[in-house]
């Protein structure tokens, strides 16, 4: 008799581990995770193209390396190694924040950026961007940039999702 009622706990334990895990996951999952971005380069610098009604730098940028995702609750984390203007080798901003853009019911051709605090950048171009955004429902088609963090937000981009 007790092994049937240690079995039958168990066998109740792990259906409600279950349920748990299942009600938790969407909430939880990954929207996107990248392991490259793309630098600003012409026809997206300035104002003349901009992405998702995001100016890009004023010049070219290049970039080392870039990883990152994106959670369904919001929490971003982008690290960005050598995001430098190849003219000058070096970064003149001092801080970038993360950008994220969903397409939404309520706009659907530029989308809402939803901006981080800026975060500190070194000369070099590394910095690691982590925080938390408020994703709207739905979000549709996210982009996530790499912006100027010493003006107002969300400042022109750049780096974004995608291969440079």
């Amino acid at each position: 008799m007790k092994r049937l009622l240690l079995l039958l706990f168990l066998v109740g334990a792990i259906a409600l581990g279950l349920v748990i895990q299942a009600t938790a996951g969407p909430k939880d999952g990954k929207v996107l995770k990248f392991d490259r971005m793309a630098p600003v380069v012409a026809p997206f610098t300035g104002a003349t193209n901009p992405i998702r009604g995001i100016n890009g730098g004023g010049v070219p940028w290049a970039l080392t390396s870039a990883e990152g995702q994106l959670r369904a609750d919001g929490r971003l984390r982008i690290e960005v190694v050598g995001l430098i203007i190849p003219a000058s080798r070096t970064n003149p901003i001092s801080a970038f924040r993360g950008v994220v853009n969903c397409l939404t019911t309520d706009s659907p051709t530029n989308g809402v950026n939803l901006v981080t605090d800026p975060f500190p950048a070194t000369p070099e171009g590394d910095a690691t961007i982590t925080a938390r955004v408020e994703l709207p429902t739905p979000c549709v088609a996210p982009i996530v940039f790499v912006t100027n963090g010493t003006v107002a937000s969300p400042g022109a981009w750049f780096a974004t999702t995608g291969s440079g």
